[in-house]
């Protein structure tokens, strides 16, 4: 749209070659003011004071199609004009300039004043209206701005506001947890250490069933605290030993299963701590998925680490029993877990059947630990047009160019449809001092306005041959024949 506007300018200037509109040009005047307003068309966005100064000299040449396209100038202009009294010094610079380049074609045949009046009073139409719509889109530029940083910081108090309000809900709700769970838990595991104890000297065939007590005790007291810093918003840190995710530690959890392990490459000791809890938990609960719906099934835990990434897989045979059905929260949590760190997980039944587990998760991951997420709406775009938008817009812009395209079009017609040749008869019978102007004006209309004030009608038996009226206190004052 770069140059599409300055040529439908530079078209509209033209307009008067094919529908004059009286007083005439000269048409190498014509094609310079249509040059001159497509050159200010193109102006006006990249230096908008001067494009509305320069508007001044059209209104010395009787190019009236040019005049009212430099509403279009003024709209532009107005618009990128931040400063309110620098436009309107602006503003009333242009209407004295161009009143001042207007007297150049009134003509000496009204008082100096009565042309001063006419000359400002077409340069406000001109002016006022498209300076004062333009003004007001250019002022609603930034207040849109303004709204859109506005309501984007309220979006984002408003979901900080609910991160914090989640986080401090976690927190209680991980403080109750593991003041009132955590200390049963706590209790039932001493418990359970004195009753294996007891057991192992005075009830030996016991002791198998009160040790399993404290280790699920134990179990659960890990599960607790892992669970309390999910939900901390700063979560400590997983209780961690040396041997967690290590090989020796994934025999052991290997061995308690009745299941076979097969480690290639190193061990895991210099892995990130949180890598190797990740390896842990994958172990853990793979095989206590197994224990829970296989348990006679026959169990392989794979594990290869090499090329900077641990490789898990935990694949158990077809089960003889019926199969169960599992919520798989514990399998989701693995995945959340195992994504975290960058890796990839996945769990379902292969084809030879069975279930297989597998994670693959660097050994020294780049991410952070999860944090809070918090999700905070895009900003809307300057460039979302939104029904009252569009409405306010065109509103403004349609009360100041409407009425100037409106009497354009009217003139237009008027300069087409209007019949302004003249019979040799009817000139010969015009009177000089008796015939009224209206009377002529009525049957021909406006013919062609000269400098002069006098009225040149086209003759009907001679393309070339112009009769020209000239009219004084609304009679006939004289009339001649001339050459254009």
């Amino acid at each position: 749209m770069r140059f599409v506007w300055p040529a439908l300018a530079f078209l509209v200037g033209l307009v008067p070659l094919i529908a004059p509109l009286a007083p005439t040009p000269h048409p190498l005047l014509t094609i310079a003011t249509a040059v001159w307003i497509a050159g200010l068309i193109w102006l006006a966005p990249r230096k908008p004071a001067w494009a509305l100064l320069l508007t001044a000299p059209l209104f010395a040449v009787n190019n009236l199609w040019a005049q009212a396209t430099t509403t279009f100038v003024v709209f532009a202009a107005s618009r990128r004009i931040p400063r309110r009294g620098r436009l309107w010094a602006l503003l009333g610079a242009a209407m004295v300039l161009q009143t001042g380049f207007s007297l150049f074609v009134v003509g000496q045949s009204q008082p100096l004043w009565q042309n001063l009046v006419g000359g400002f009073a077409g340069t406000a139409f001109f002016v006022l209206f498209p300076a004062v719509s333009g003004m007001l889109l250019g002022r609603r530029r930034p207040v849109v701005r303004l709204l859109q940083e506005r309501n984007e910081y309220l979006e984002r108090a408003r979901a900080l506001t609910a991160a914090s309000a989640r986080s401090e809900e976690r927190a209680h709700i991980a403080g109750e947890m593991h003041d009132m769970l955590g200390h049963r838990l706590s209790l039932i595991s001493i418990h359970a250490g004195a009753l294996e104890l007891a057991t192992a000297r005075k009830a030996p065939q016991l002791h198998e069933q009160a040790e399993l007590i404290r280790t699920t005790s134990s179990l659960a007291m890990a599960e607790l605290r892992e669970i309390l810093g999910v939900l901390r918003t700063n979560p400590e840190p997983e209780s961690l030993d040396e041997d967690t995710g290590t090989r020796s530690d994934i025999a052991a959890l290997v061995k308690s299963s009745s299941a076979s392990l097969d480690w290639s490459g190193d061990d895991m000791h210099g892995a990130d701590p949180r890598t190797r809890r990740a390896v842990h938990r994958v172990v853990r609960e793979a095989l206590t998925n197994v224990r829970k719906h296989a348990p006679h099934a026959r169990t392989r835990v794979q594990v290869s680490v090499q090329g900077g990434r641990a490789r898990i897989q935990v694949v158990n045979g077809p089960s003889s029993g019926p199969p169960a059905r599992g919520a798989r929260r514990g399998l989701i949590g693995l995945e959340e877990r195992v994504g975290l760190l960058g890796g990839s997980f996945s769990a379902g039944q292969p084809v030879e059947g069975g279930f297989r587990v597998a994670a693959d998760v660097p050994l020294h991951p780049s991410v952070q630990a999860a944090t809070e997420v918090r999700e905070v709406p895009p900003p809307l775009a300057a460039e979302i047009l939104t029904v009252p938008r569009v409405l306010g817009g065109g509103c403004l812009g349609l009360m100041a160019l409407l009425p100037v395209a409106g009497a354009l079009i009217v003139l237009l017609l008027f300069a087409l449809l209007n019949s302004t040749q003249m019979n040799a008869p009817y000139f010969d019978s015009l009177r000089v001092g008796a015939t009224p102007e209206e009377e002529v004006t009525n049957q021909f209309g406006l013919g062609q306005l000269g400098v002069d004030g006098c009225y040149r009608y086209r003759t009907s038996h001679d393309p070339e041959l112009l009769y020209k009226l000239c009219f004084r206190d609304g009679k006939l004052h004289s009339k001649q024949q001339e050459k254009p």
